[in-house]
């Protein structure tokens, strides 16, 4: 065994003749215990809201979408696409329109966007989870439904089931507006409310409408045209493969997105808060690692009679640096360990009992408590942040050590 490592580990467990050294390095070790404890939670804190909002998004977005690089709507009827749309993987296409048009209910007159979608999308997007009231329709016999945003249908204060239709008014296209006679510059549709849907974002449930697409295309004068094509894949498909592959065939005037970048600025957000909250606790805990180095700087000091027995008996310097650079690093090592094992047992709690709640009020938000998912990577990333705080922690009062044994 090495020695200065044996040294050092029997200095950790011995009573001190002062016992107020054996109480700061209790402090060094709940201090970083506490503080590694706090970041896992944090992140799993985190990674829980995360999961709850790509839960939302996935339900709506799809695998893939083609939208055009320049400009709004395109024809995917052509030699390019019909290739790109043969790719290995792909198991489900959807048509979609997307157009701004008012909608008139009652005397509440809105701006909406419309999103056209063919039968396809039922398929694709778990609308069932996401309706609040009512059921997702796009048609049914001659009559057309529309999927309203939670925030949408109150300030329209529509609901489903009411019998009055709901007046769309859409803006032709290439027509100038006669002053005269401004209604002739819009085409007028109706349709029935078939259902109310929330994601819990502002930019689909104020906004969004989702009506039938050939309404949509027959509102805006447009034949086969689509804003967007959404691609389902099967289970076992590669995401990255199949877009790789299809934007191959499309060329650079065409994007493939992933989900990720169909709502980059909200996961991006999600992620910034994330690390700047780490970069905060982070910051906390090297307040928490000041005490280690009043730890080991008081140890110096209380093993000097040690020190000079092991130079009297050729002890070097380095090799003497050297223990209390181990004592050091095992007091930093038992506080991470400690405190990683801590936040992991507080995460299993919060995720099988709830023990922090969002609101004294069960019902109020869309889960009752803090969700908390724990991923490994997070994990590895706190022990490396901590190791490396605590490495550099000890250095400062072993290398005052060293230059006293030089002199």
């Amino acid at each position: 065994m090495n020695v200065s490592f044996f040294i050092a580990r029997r200095y950790l467990f011995s009573r001190k003749s002062h016992n107020v050294v054996n109480v700061i390095s209790a402090i060094s070790v709940c201090g970083i215990a506490i503080a590694t404890a706090a970041i896992v939670c944090v992140l799993s804190i985190f990674n829980g809201f995360g999961g709850i909002v790509e839960g939302m998004f996935n339900a709506f977005d799809p695998d893939l979408k083609i939208k055009v690089k320049e400009g709004k709507v395109f024809d995917y009827h052509t030699p390019e696409f019909q290739k790109a749309l043969q790719v290995s993987g792909i198991q489900i296409i959807s048509e979609s329109l997307e157009e701004t048009a008012l909608f008139m209910f009652g005397e509440s007159q809105v701006p909406v966007l419309m999103k056209g979608v063919s039968e396809e999308f039922r398929l694709m997007a778990d609308m069932e989870k996401l309706i609040l009231h009512g059921s997702f329709k796009l048609r049914e016999d001659v009559v057309d439904y529309t999927t309203l945003g939670s925030g949408l249908a109150m300030t329209l204060g529509a609901r489903p089931g009411f019998i009055n239709p709901i007046e769309i008014y859409a803006p032709k296209r290439d027509v100038r507006v006669n002053l005269a006679n401004p209604a002739a510059a819009f085409t007028k549709g109706y349709v029935q409310i078939g259902g109310v849907f929330s994601l819990n974002s502002p930019e689909y449930d104020e906004q969004m409408a989702i009506i039938p697409i050939q309404l949509a295309r027959d509102l805006f004068g447009y034949d086969k045209e689509v804003t967007s094509l959404d691609i389902k894949l099967e289970p076992t498909a590669s995401v990255s493969k199949v877009k790789r592959e299809m934007q191959r065939f499309l060329g650079d005037n065409f994007l493939v997105e992933d989900r990720f970048e169909q709502q980059q600025e909200s996961y991006r957000m999600l992620q910034m808060e994330k690390w700047v909250t780490f970069l905060i606790m982070v910051f906390i805990l090297l307040i928490a690692v000041f005490n280690l180095v009043g730890s080991l700087s008081m140890l110096v000091v209380e093993k000097r009679d040690d020190i000079k027995s092991l130079q009297n008996m050729g002890a070097s310097g380095q090799l003497i640096s050297r223990i209390f650079l181990y004592e050091g690093w095992l007091i930093s090592f038992i506080g991470i360990i400690a405190g990683i094992v801590t936040g992991l047992i507080l995460c299993l709690l919060q995720q099988h009992f709830g023990l922090l709640q969002l609101s004294d009020t069960p019902g109020a938000y869309i889960i009752d408590a803090y969700p908390v998912i724990v991923k490994v990577t997070d994990v590895a990333i706190v022990f490396a942040v901590v190791s490396l705080i605590g490495l550099l922690a000890v250095l400062y009062p072993v290398n005052n050590l060293k230059k006293k044994l030089k002199q």
